[in-house]
């Protein structure tokens, strides 16, 4: 009855509750933000060397789209690195992309003004964009930053020899300094065939294109010039094997298809020309210029309605079977694709006994365009197929089509019926 009653442990209960609080905090707040050590990573960083790399092996196996595609993943890691913004501008500019090339210069000459390269680059694909002044300055201006530099010199070249014959002497001398710097890279090679090609020297070209490709076979654009040289030596059968090439290489790519359609029509065998030329336009359906050149090679082929068919959406438009709009061609007096897609489509309304039409077509030829030779002699054939169809009554007429006749401005006019 008298024993005195402890009294209680504050400090005891005081570190009891800090060690509940910190207990608390540690499984409440601090353990949730740390990664799960039995988890794996859900996105595995890489570092942007590995990216480069890849793109690198992906360039020299010639699959330039998926090369593009890990420079950009190297940039999305290591966004301020200029140089991979360079290294990335110069694979579009081989995959065709030269706006993108021109954006990514761009963008790595804001990381650095001083690179050379980035401006040299970014001359190159405004010169692809036929912005020549602008190309020349960007190129000077990379030139002074860095004349040394092989690849900057090569793309001087081009651009000086796009410039105007008085720079082929200049060019010249340019593509010698480059393949002097560094005669193992694919652009110096290109250059020094480019001149070769600007002045008439198509079989020195040959040889430097040659050497280019051994350097990178898998390039669809050396393929595309050795043949457009082979093309100019008469030498048909390595031209289209060169074509092909370069359609292996870029199978959705048109071009190849619609030179090898050319080239066959240059030797007289239609037929082939005809079944290159439809498989072109099957790969770029609204492009108006491949309905031409297929309108074109069926005419040639004696196939005149189909001719008719195709030379008329090529030049009034019309709308693909999955209803994409194809903009018709114009009579244009600077473009001989237009010109030869007009006189055709004449040629080829008068073999079907369209003269209304046709003879619609002629005027316009002969107000806009009278200095062409072909164009004049296409249609003084085509009022005389027409005058034949009128002192021959057998023949049967069929019924005109309405249509109009695009002048050189864009503007169209309507036919009477």
């Amino acid at each position: 009855m008298t024993r005195r009653k402890k009294r209680p442990n504050y400090f005891a209960w005081t570190v009891f509750g800090l060690v509940l609080l910190f207990g608390y905090y540690f499984n409440q707040v601090y353990l949730p933000t740390q990664p799960n050590p039995f988890e794996a990573t859900p996105t595995p960083t890489r570092s942007p060397e590995s990216y480069v790399s890849e793109a690198e092996a992906l360039f020299k196996d010639g699959k330039l789209i998926p090369s593009i595609e890990a420079y950009k993943e190297a940039i999305r890691s290591s966004p301020q690195d200029s140089t991979l913004y360079v290294a990335l501008a110069r694979v579009q500019m081989w995959a065709g992309q030269y706006e993108e090339a021109q954006t990514n210069a761009e963008s790595a000459l804001l990381l650095n003004s001083k690179n050379a390269l980035a401006q040299g680059v970014r001359g190159w694909a405004l010169d692809f964009q036929s912005r020549n002044s602008e190309a020349m300055d960007a190129i000077e201006e990379a030139i002074a930053l860095d004349p040394n530099n092989a690849l900057i010199q090569a793309y001087y070249v081009e651009i000086l020899t796009d410039a105007g014959f008085d720079n082929y002497p200049k060019a010249a001398e340019h593509s010698l300094i480059a393949l002097a710097l560094d005669p193992n890279i694919v652009e110096t090679r290109r250059a020094r065939a480019y001149i070769y090609s600007a002045t008439t020297g198509y079989e020195q070209a040959t040889l430097e294109l040659l050497e280019a490709i051994k350097i990178n076979p898998n390039i669809p654009i050396l393929h595309m010039e050795l043949a457009d040289n082979y093309r100019f030596l008469q030498a048909t059968d390595k031209a289209v094997t060169e074509y092909t090439l370069a359609n292996t290489l870029n199978p959705s790519d048109p071009e190849p298809e619609y030179l090898i359609s050319r080239t066959y029509a240059g030797v007289g065998d239609y037929a082939k020309a005809v079944q290159y030329a439809e498989q072109a336009m099957k790969d770029d359906p609204i492009s108006a210029k491949l309905h031409g050149n297929y309108g074109v090679m069926l005419y040639r082929n004696l196939r005149w309605s189909e001719a008719v068919e195709q030379l008329r959406i090529s030049i009034l438009g019309g709308r693909t079977e999955d209803d994409r709009e194809i903009v018709g061609l114009p009579l244009d007096i600077n473009d001989r694709f237009s010109i030869e897609f007009h006189y055709t489509y004449g040629l080829a309304l008068a073999r079907e006994n369209q003269c209304g039409e046709a003879l619609q077509i002629v005027q316009a030829l002969q107000s806009k365009v009278r200095s062409n030779e072909d164009a004049m002699a296409a249609a003084d054939k085509t009022i005389e197929i027409c005058q034949e169809n009128l002192d021959n009554p057998a023949v049967d007429t069929p019924t005109p089509t309405p249509a109009v006749v695009p002048v050189v401005d864009g503007t169209a006019t309507p036919l009477p019926n």
